[in-house]
């Protein structure tokens, strides 16, 4: 798979590039975020929710763990794993149904995931997304271009 590097200048650029990917992705993806507090990743989780259709307010799920949206021409999961270190942690947590969706899920937190079970590699739809911060508002973002 081909990675594409995106600058964005604002947080609606973040979302702008959510939308795009949102509006090509398919059932079963698995959008793998990661990036320090405040790269954006629930920025762009809210423009990804909107190139699915999901008219809802998109929140992070930082305390709840998992919050789902429907009403988009695919169901939403998003999850944030910030709060999970071990992967006792995170299968009590019922993670693996979000693993492979019947809609997109998108989890917050990723490393958490990938450093705590080997069950990661094993996602044949997973799409990485890095979140960097260089500026107050500037970003680089660097995804696997499933679109190409």
């Amino acid at each position: 798979m081909l990675m594409a590097t995106f600058i964005s200048h604002s947080p609606a650029e973040t979302e702008a590039l959510g939308e795009f990917l949102g509006r090509k992705a398919s059932r079963g993806m698995v959008f793998a975020l990661s990036g320090d507090l405040g790269a954006g990743k629930t920025q762009f989780v809210r423009g990804l929710a909107r190139g699915l259709g999901v008219t809802g307010r998109v929140h992070s799920p930082t305390f709840t763990l998992v919050n789902e949206y429907g009403g988009g021409r695919l169901p939403l999961f998003h999850l944030d794993l910030y709060r999970l270190e071990t992967a006792e942690q995170l299968w009590s947590a019922g993670i693996e149904e979000y693993l492979t969706p019947d809609g997109v899920s998108v989890i917050e937190w990723s490393e958490r995931l990938e450093t705590a079970t080997s069950t990661w590699q094993t996602i044949k739809r997973r799409v990485r997304v890095k979140l960097e911060i260089v500026s107050e508002t500037g970003r680089i973002i660097i995804y696997d271009d499933f679109s190409a």
